[in-house]
């Protein structure tokens, strides 16, 4: 317990430090043509995640001073980080990173008690996950807080699971926050939502498998519900529109709630509180504490949210806006252009 303490505080500062030392060489080795945008907020906070993350909790394994919990799931996450920056510095097609996405999902089901059929779900769920914490990442602070909400959560689930790969994990996502807080200095890029996704998935199919709980199931859609609702609202809404699912735009859930009114802040505040009790309801599912007539609650919510968030126009707004015009939503770099809009 002193030794988690001590990690998870170690892991908060040195994040923060580094995440501060990677935007200064950033914005000294950025292009002019890209000055406006680096300057904003580099994506280079994936990196300071995922690196003090490994690190902190390897010291921690390696001197014996505190149990792993599952260091494949932690290399393949160490993977998919990668996948990602590699991403952010040429970017590859979906299939590719689909398929290595798959394959360290297969690597951490490997070692659960899932049977084949179930397995291959398992391995279809971390990789939509995964992606949707990518898609979640278009307003400052939105990712971070999630991400520590539910790697809290996911701490008070069943012994033996990765507490302290997530306490870490938890807290240098903290450290990140401290300069992703709107207006955002850094921001996690591709790679750091992919491992968040990636880890938070993988956590959580490792702290439900085997649950002797009924609803167990359902709690792994409850861990990851802000992130799944995001990127079922946009599935539907693209459809809707007649719009091809890769196309892009500025449909996600933050920039409904910020065309409602909300502030950045206000955005990142409002799902923090959503994850926290869809995280507290998973948390109580995986133990047993509630009955499974609980697990509908967290899918009729996410329904009930789809449908309305619907009902705020996206594409009309988009159209009417000239090539160049930004829109001013606190994400990925603080103000989003037309073509940072379109990424995804």
């Amino acid at each position: 317990m002193l030794y988690g303490a001590a990690a998870a505080a170690t892991a908060l500062l040195l994040t923060a430090a580094f995440a501060r030392a990677l935007r200064t060489l950033a914005l000294r080795r950025a292009r002019p043509g890209k000055a406006a945008r680096t300057r904003t907020a580099p994506r280079v906070g994936g990196v300071a995640v995922a690196t003090v993350t490994g690190a902190v909790a390897a010291v921690g394994s390696v001197t014996g001073l505190a149990p792993l919990g599952s260091a494949t799931l932690l290399l393949a996450a160490a993977a998919v980080a990668v996948l990602g920056l590699l991403h952010d510095l040429r970017p590859m097609g979906a299939r590719a990173r689909v398929i290595v996405q798959a394959g360290a999902a297969t690597a951490v089901v490997h070692g659960t008690q899932l049977g084949l059929v179930t397995g291959a779900l398992a391995v279809l769920w971390i990789v939509f996950v995964t992606n949707a914490f990518q898609l979640l990442d278009h307003s400052d602070g939105a990712v971070g807080t999630v991400g520590v909400v539910t790697a809290l959560g996911l701490c008070l689930c069943a012994p033996g699971a990765p507490v302290l790969v997530l306490a870490v994990f938890a807290a240098s996502l903290t450290g990140f926050l401290m300069h992703n807080w709107h207006p955002a200095r850094v921001v996690l890029g591709d790679s750091g939502a992919l491992f968040t996704g990636f880890l938070l998935a993988g956590a959580a199919l490792v702290v439900t498998d085997g649950s002797a709980a009924p609803a167990a199931p359902a709690a792994l859609f409850a861990l990851t519900a802000v992130a799944a609702t995001d990127t079922v609202l946009v599935m539907v809404s693209r459809r809707r529109a007649g719009r091809g699912l890769l196309r892009g735009g500025t449909d996600h859930i933050a920039h409904r709630l910020r065309r409602l009114g909300l502030t950045a802040r206000g955005v990142a505040v409002v799902l923090g509180a959503a994850t926290a009790l869809c995280t507290a309801t998973g948390v109580l599912l995986q133990r047993g504490v509630v009955g499974a007539a609980v697990a509908w609650w967290p899918f009729a919510a996410a329904a009930v949210a789809v449908v309305l968030l619907l009902r705020v126009p996206v594409y009309a707004a988009a159209r009417r806006a000239a090539p160049g015009v930004t829109w001013e939503l606190g994400g990925t770099g603080g103000a989003m252009g037309r073509k940072g809009a379109e990424r995804c």
